[in-house]
């Protein structure tokens, strides 16, 4: 997936205010069937946030290693908690058009 311009940054990050976090990453950290879950839930919203219970220190690895097991994109953070972007391919399914 292509990497987001400014505008388009700040687009998702209006969309994504008012979103609760759908995945909390706690004790147990990043095992394959959160990866499954987010996976999933990208694939049906495009955009989600992911709230850090636990592993706060691990972040930025764990961060990664989702990125590259959902080919997503990070569209910012706050605090411990992060907002993921993955456009559905179907242009009929999509829920947030670009600008």
């Amino acid at each position: 997936m292509k990497n987001l311009t400014n505008s388009q940054r700040s687009y998702l990050k209006s969309q994504a205010h008012h979103l609760e976090p759908v995945i909390i990453i706690g004790k147990n950290g990043l095992t394959e069937g959160t990866i499954h879950a987010i996976q999933t839930v990208l694939e049906s919203r495009e955009l989600i946030k992911i709230k850090f219970r636990g592993h706060k220190e691990d972040k930025q690895k764990i961060l990664e290693k989702i990125l590259i097991e959902t080919v997503s994109i990070i569209v910012g953070t706050i605090g411990h908690t992060i907002i993921l972007f993955k456009q559905i391919s179907d242009p009929g399914k999509q829920i947030y058009l670009l600008p």
